[in-house]
């Protein structure tokens, strides 16, 4: 299963509203976690079994939750039982994709 979650807290009381303290943590929990991950700059996808994964998104959620009164976590997951190695085949499949396309005409 492929999961991409965002977690951030909020009531931080910093001026510039910035996140990145509480990001960090989230994201060394999921490095540690040693599931493949890709952390882009609005989500951090992991790969894995659902309890690991779940566990790995509880973790990093119980991470942010020193930095501000609230946490708010956004999930999507995309469950295909049987299928391993998709966080970097989904994309390979739509670079296949896109290369097989005519290119466009410009006009």
């Amino acid at each position: 299963m492929l999961i991409a979650f965002s977690v951030a807290p909020s009531g931080t009381g910093r001026a510039d509203g910035s996140v990145h303290d509480a990001v960090a943590a989230a994201v060394a929990v999921v490095r540690a976690s040693g599931l493949p991950h890709r952390t882009s700059s609005m989500f951090t996808e992991i790969e894995g079994e659902w309890d690991e994964v779940m566990a790995v998104v509880k973790a990093a959620t119980d991470a942010v939750l020193p930095f501000g009164s609230r946490v708010s976590l956004v999930l999507k997951a995309d469950i295909r039982p049987g299928r391993t190695g998709e966080l970097t085949g989904k994309v390979e499949r739509l670079e296949q994709a896109l290369a097989a396309r005519p290119a466009p005409d410009g006009d």
